[in-house]
């Protein structure tokens, strides 16, 4: 949906000063400072990603500063966005950058601001940002948000004095520049961290975390199980499951079995396929999802709402491995796939569509909430075995290079089905390492969730060190006024009378203002 509210009615309701002004300062219609020119809807036949003919900007390009579509059909250069020009995203987030990419087209979806006169251009970001954000803030939407350039012309810029806008962008650029030097040395520990959690996973599942129970039973002259020996067990405790179930559910039909007949309905689960994975730890053995659950199943499909009794987990409540319960949404108690739906302690979590990045995500359900089920974008795993191991394996290295050869790419997502997580091949380690295995990941996980939480509090610090350095910049604080400047009050007239003489503008192809030379 598109925004229908009074700009002005919201520069006038806001109070985290990002939309304020300098008493001395005067506002001035952003139309009357910038053109505005929309993107050309371009025939997507002539879209490609392997280089052939111009650059593309796109929505999606304007925070990255980068492209990877290109447009080999006829075009005019008007549309030719250059580095350094002002472009804003007119769907979703309304987010303003100046183009950091090579010259590339405005498509569609996607305005340029260029420069009238009266206000400069590298200032504009910093300013207009702070307007987007409330206008987004503001519009309603079930799908994606739009933003007209008509919004945008109505923008009423602060307008410091000339010179004032000068001083006023040098400290920002300054300011911002360590600020932006901070963030780097936060995402470079960041980044550090996430190897760390990586290289211990590995570790783990190469069964080189701990020592293997192999070579303590060697050391210290005695015999061990295998794991070939626990895996018997599991199979044998996962028929015997089956046919409990079973034979409970021909009882409650009403159709007792005379004989053991209906015994041989049982399917032995398929081992996995070994034939290219790597020579495990001695001791230990592969098993198949399949092998080590009870049930592999899908979540609902219901639409849940903030209203309800049973919490509904989400593929977003999946975060570094764990169950993160601030959002939650519901469906009613007496809702027809329940109890049926309802988690159980240890249940596994997967994530089985979403970006190549984030499927294959994995959580456990440790019984909190006490009550829960959880929605169809994500697959449920009743092991028979430690879920935190399999999820371990899961998120790990191994894991992750699964989840990307075994995924199918579909409009832009991608998605792994419940038959190729059933045949996911699981190392297993003999019971009496487990503890020790997952002991050490437990520590570990948690020294590095403890740095974690601290770069996570410094990350928010930055960024309300931001807003607050874009706050004094707005109220006139965060450069000293100088008397001897030209007052803003004769530059908004120099701008009136500018546009009041201004001769008709050229419309270009799709009717909107064309750019000046």
């Amino acid at each position: 949906m598109s925004f229908t509210e009074s700009v002005a009615d919201i520069v006038q309701a806001n109070t985290n000063g990002l939309l304020a002004k300098h008493s001395s300062w005067g506002r001035v219609p952003l139309r009357d400072v910038f053109y505005v020119q929309n993107g050309f809807p371009f025939e997507s036949k002539y879209f490609n990603a392997c280089g052939d003919g111009k650059p593309l900007l796109r929505i999606r390009d304007i925070v990255s500063g980068t492209t990877e579509t290109f447009y080999s059909g006829p075009y005019d250069d008007e549309f030719i966005v250059k580095p350094g020009d002002i472009v804003v995203g007119m769907d979703g987030d309304f987010n303003i950058r100046a183009w950091r990419g090579p010259e590339a087209l405005l498509n569609q979806r996607v305005c340029r601001l260029a420069p009238r006169g009266g206000y400069l251009q590298e200032l504009l970001p910093w300013v207009l940002q702070g307007y987007l954000n409330a206008i987004n803030a503001s519009t309603s939407a079930i799908t994606v948000k739009h933003l007209s350039s008509r919004t945008v012309e109505e923008i009423p810029l602060p307008l410091p004095p000339a010179s004032e806008q000068g001083r006023l962008l040098e400290s920002l650029e300054s300011e911002m520049s360590r600020l932006d030097a901070a963030e780097t040395s936060l995402q470079y520990v960041r980044g550090r961290l996430q190897a760390y959690r990586a290289s211990v996973l590995k570790a783990a599942v190469e069964g080189r975390l701990v020592p293997t129970e192999a070579e303590l039973a060697r050391k210290e002259g005695r015999e061990y199980e295998a794991a070939s020996v626990l895996l018997d067990r599991i199979l044998k405790e996962r028929r015997h499951r089956w046919e409990e179930n079973e034979l409970a559910r021909l009882m409650k039909a009403g159709k007792a079995p005379k004989d053991d007949r209906w015994k041989k309905k049982y399917e032995e689960p398929e081992a996995p396929d070994t034939r290219k994975l790597s020579e495990l730890p001695q001791g230990w053995c592969w098993a198949s999802i399949e092998q080590l659950s009870l049930r592999v199943f899908y979540g609902t499909s219901a639409k849940t709402s903030q209203d309800g009794e049973v919490p509904v987990l989400r593929m977003g409540n999946i975060i570094d491995g764990v169950l993160d319960l601030a959002d939650l949404k519901y469906l009613p108690a007496d809702h027809p796939e329940f109890p049926e739906l309802f988690l159980k302690r240890g249940d596994l979590l997967f994530n089985r569509t979403n970006s190549a990045e984030l499927v294959g995500k994995t959580a456990v359900y440790r019984g909190h909430p006490p009550t829960a089920s959880f929605a169809s974008y994500l697959i449920g795993a009743r092991l028979l075995v430690d879920a935190g191991w399999v999820s371990h394996v899961i998120n790990s290295p191994y894991g992750r290079h699964w989840a990307s050869d075994v995924a199918v790419q579909q409009v832009g997502q991608a998605n792994i089905n419940g038959s190729k997580l059933k045949a996911l091949a699981v190392p297993l380690p003999p019971l009496a390492e487990f503890d020790r295995i997952l002991s050490q990941v437990d520590r570990a996980h948690s020294s590095s969730q403890n740095v974690m939480t601290t770069l996570q509090r410094e990350q928010l610090r930055v960024a309300r060190l931001r807003q607050g350095i874009l706050k004094w910049a707005f109220e006139g604080k965060l450069v000293d006024q100088d008397p001897a400047d030209e007052p803003a009050g004769r530059l908004l007239a120099r701008i009136r009378a500018a546009r009041a003489t201004t001769t008709t503008i050229k419309k270009s192809k799709n009717g909107k203002e064309r750019l000046a030379g």
